[in-house]
């Protein structure tokens, strides 16, 4: 039997209120690459370099045969789970698993939230993000990589206004009452990375393998991801046992959507303030409300959580990461009880 161990937090309890000692009993802590597949390259023009500073001059050949297309998975297996599945947590565009982990303030994420609430935790990074890895343009990835800038950060996560974002961050103007710690914005931005247009076939596949390996399971997604997870749940309805929605950008088309693989997978859509102001965002809610209504006309349980309605107010798009994060964690956390989804 493989020997658990123990992790003692000094730190109160951030569930319940309760001033005691947090004490996380850890049956494993590991990792592993999934998906992928592998590639043989020839008729490439080998070329010399130097590998590290002081060695001598070698020759790189670049054909040959490589994995490419695998993501990357962490995860942290408690020795005695109080969720009956393991809660996975998958990013938005741009981003890395690291959206779930420490805050850019330096305060704890959802990670460390949902381990404290008793789910064994699983945080990835897509396809080309992170530690998944790159592969060579053009011949496996077909087209060059693009960035985010902190200006379309600023205005697109909902943290500023339009025009409000500036070089010298005194200069910077947030949006009124929000939540996000504006002072570690910079800091935030060092966790973008490039993303790729033409990966989505390669990433779900490796998405869906995850699934079928690591579940059943919950999903918790965020913006971007969240066309992923539709997507694996439609192909493995038995094993997705509930969706979390955090402000999704993307899904199936509905008019060709069998809605009807989903009515026994509860899901639970999550938006924060001022998407109404957002021509795009107005544009995104709509079609995410056609892809809940089907699931609720299938006979699904598709429940909607606007925060400001429920008196969380002054959120981002970046929720997670937001001062007020633990209490709509709070929120995800009562729904997954509510649904039967605890032991």
């Amino acid at each position: 039997m493989r020997k658990s161990f123990v992790l003692i937090f000094g730190l109160l309890l951030a569930l319940g209120g309760c001033s005691a000692v947090d004490r996380l009993e850890v049956a494993q802590v590991g990792s592993f690459q999934v998906g992928g597949r592998p590639v043989t390259l020839s008729g490439l023009p080998p070329r010399e370099l130097i590998p590290t500073p002081g060695a001598p001059a070698i020759k790189v050949d670049p054909n040959g045969d490589f994995e490419v297309e695998a993501m990357y998975v962490r995860y942290t297996r408690l020795l005695q789970p109080r969720a009956a599945y393991p809660l996975l947590l998958w990013h938005g565009g741009g981003l890395t698993g690291v959206s779930f982990e420490t805050k850019p303030d330096g305060q704890p994420g959802w990670e460390d939230f949902f381990l404290k609430a008793g789910h064994s935790v699983y945080v990835s990074d897509s396809v080309e993000r992170g530690r998944a890895s790159w592969a060579r343009y053009p011949e496996i990835f077909k087209t060059e990589p693009f960035f985010r800038s902190k200006k379309e950060a600023w205005e697109l996560f909902r943290i500023g206004a339009a025009g409000s974002y500036a070089t010298d961050p005194s200069r910077r103007q947030a949006l009124p009452g929000s939540q996000f710690p504006i002072e570690s914005f910079d800091q935030f931005m060092k966790q973008g990375v490039p993303r790729w247009s033409t990966n989505d076939a390669a990433t779900q596949a490796a998405y869906n393998e995850y699934v079928s390996k690591v579940c059943p399971c919950v999903i918790l997604v965020h913006s971007q991801g969240a066309n992923f997870a539709y997507e694996a749940a439609l192909a493995y309805p038995n094993k997705v046992k509930a969706l979390v929605l955090v402000e999704p950008t993307g899904s199936p088309d509905p008019a060709k959507t069998d809605f009807a693989k989903l009515r026994n997978t509860p899901m639970l859509w999550i938006w924060a303030d001022n998407t109404e102001k957002y021509a795009l965002w107005q544009t995104l809610v709509a079609r995410q409300e056609k892809f809940r209504e089907g699931v609720k006309a299938a006979g699904g349980v598709a429940d909607l959580v606007q925060l400001p309605a429920v008196g969380i107010r002054g959120n981002s798009h970046m929720m997670m990461m937001d001062r007020n994060s633990d209490a709509i964690a709070q929120l995800i956390q009562g729904w997954i009880d509510k649904h039967g989804l605890m032991r």
